[in-house]
C-alpha cells in the first residue's frame, strides 16, 4: 500500500507555510493547503494574487524561498 507509513492516508498534498521573493518583492507569502484523495479544488483570486506563482512552485518551475511541499507524505520541496 502506497500510504502505508502516511498518517493520514487520504492526504495527497499538503503545503505548509510556502514563501516566495523575487529579490524585495513578496509574491507569496505564508501559503498553505491540504488535498485529500478525491478531492476537486480550486485556486482562485484577483490579477497579482499569486495563482501563477503557487502553480509554478507545486509544479516544481519554481523553488520557494521557505515553506515545505509534501506530495504522498514526501517533502518534494527541493
Amino acid at each position: 500500500m502506497a500510504f502505508q507509513n502516511n498518517p493520514h492516508p487520504s492526504e495527497i498534498l499538503n503545503v505548509e507555510g510556502l514563501e516566495k521573493r523575487f529579490g524585495g518583492i513578496t509574491a507569496l507569502t505564508d501559503y498553505s493547503v491540504k488535498i485529500r484523495r478525491g478531492e476537486l479544488v480550486g485556486l482562485i483570486g484577483p490579477n497579482g494574487a499569486g495563482k501563477t506563482t503557487v502553480f509554478n512552485l507545486l509544479s516544481g518551475v519554481l523553488k520557494p524561498t521557505s515553506g515545505h511541499i509534501y506530495f504522498n507524505n514526501k517533502d518534494i520541496t527541493r
